[in-house]
Order: structure tokens, then sequence, then C-alpha cells
């Protein structure tokens, strides 16, 4: 690291978890993310100004008046633009170091796992239940870890599938018969910050994941209700008989 990295990332190089080793492996990483609404926004942006080296961004989408109110990587002159576009020029006006691509198209399986298989970690900042399934299976074949978040009204949560460890569980295992799919939020609402606290926490599994440091989320499921702003954390064990991860055995 030169002089002016030393200085921007000085405060993580102050904890002794992270440190410069720590930052120096955030500085040599690649993360996919999937999805720049709510969750990617605050994911992407944190991701940045931490200093992960080199950032995959996808979404396919344009960026709508109704997306402003949670979306803040995106704003008001943003309106009608491709969503990765406009995510690019967040991330480089926050941290110009950080290199990022965009990818602006559907992408069908033997695409995605092209990018799976280059890249880190993969952060499904989605609401589309098809693609969470072909993420959550194209990470389990190629060892990649996936952190997931998902939010809607009130509530919110966040889980680390991580197929490289043999007692990690997958998507599937949490969701065994799929979810509906009209169950968004646009059809039922979101408070605003909810999405915010997610993708923040996604940002933060991402870099702990990266970096090697701390225990994650990988076998548990954190709840927020922010409604009555209580805090659960459940434990989620692999399903032998789950369809994806079933019959593997994890890697050391």
């Amino acid at each position: 690291m030169d002089d002016d990295q030393l200085l921007r990332y000085s405060r993580h190089i102050m904890l002794k978890e992270l440190g410069y080793p720590g930052q120096l492996r955030l500085l040599e990483s690649r993360a996919l993310i999937v999805g720049l609404g709510g969750l990617g926004s605050p994911a992407a942006l944190y991701l940045a100004a931490a200093g992960v080296g080199h950032l995959v961004l996808a979404d396919f989408d344009t960026v709508d008046a109704s997306n402003l109110q949670r979306q803040i990587v995106h704003g008001t002159a943003d309106i009608g633009r491709h969503k990765v576009d406009s995510a690019i020029d967040a991330v480089r006006g926050l941290n110009p170091e950080v290199g990022v691509r965009g990818l602006r198209e559907h992408l069908d399986a033997e695409a995605l796992m092209t990018e799976i298989s280059a890249v880190d970690v993969v952060l499904d900042c989605t609401d589309n239940f098809v693609i969470r399934d072909t993420l959550n299976r194209l990470c389990v074949e190629t060892g990649t870890p996936l952190v997931s978040g998902a939010a809607i009204r009130f509530d919110g949560q966040v889980s680390v599938f991580d197929p490289r460890r043999a007692d990690s569980p997958c998507y599937r295992c949490l969701y065994p018969e799929g979810t509906d799919e009209d169950d968004t939020c646009s059809n039922r609402g979101i408070l605003a910050p909810v999405v915010g606290i997610i993708g923040t926490i996604q940002a933060t599994e991402a870099l702990k994941l990266l970096a090697g440091m701390g225990e994650l989320l990988c076998g548990r499921v954190l709840i927020l209700d922010a409604l009555r702003m209580e805090w659960r954390s459940i434990r989620l064990r692999r399903d032998p008989d789950c369809p994806i991860c079933g019959g593997q055995n994890g890697a050391v």
C-alpha cells in the first residue's frame, strides 16, 4: 500500500482483527453483487469504501422514481439510466481505486457460472427467487461463498452460505419449497432503512469473509423485526436430503 492508501484505510488498519494484512486481502479480493436496489446499494458503497479491489455489479433494470425512497446508490438525476451505470458512477466517486465492472443484461446460468467462478464472494441482493435459486446452485457448484439478504415491509434477514465448509447449509436448505414470487417490496412495501440495515450487514459479512476475521453468519439466520426493533438468530443445519447441497462434502 502507498501513503494515500495507508491514510484512506487507516481506521481499518488500526483494528487488530483486520490490520495491514487484512486490508491487503481486501484490496486483492473480488466480489459480485447481484441486484443494485435497496440491498445492493449500501452493499456496493461499503465494499467500495472498504477497499475491496474489484467489484462486479449486476442488474438489468433501470432507475425508476419509486426506487429513490430506498435505493441510495441512485439519485434523481439517474432516473431512466441503467442501475449498473448509476452505481458504477457512485462507486467510482467514492473510491476511484476500486476496479468496477457492470453487467447490464439478463445472464443465463452459463454466463453466471463464469462470473461466479472468477470472484471470492457473491452477494445476493435480489428480490427474484428464480435468480436466488440459480445463484445458490452455482455457488454450491463452484464452492463460492454466498451472502444472502432479504427484506420486506418491516422485516429482514441475512445469512451466509459457504460451500467450502462441510457443515454449511445452502439457500435451498432454508427455503426447500421455494418462495412466493409475489412476496416482494413492489407488492407489499418496504420501510426504507430496513433494506439499508440488511444490505449493510451483508457488506459486513462479506468483508469478514474476505479478510478472514470473526465468526460468520454461516449456519445461522439473523432476523430483524424493525417494528419492535428486535433481533433473533436461529440455527440452520444442512439438510442431508437437500437436492442442491445434500450430496456435497464441502472443502477444507
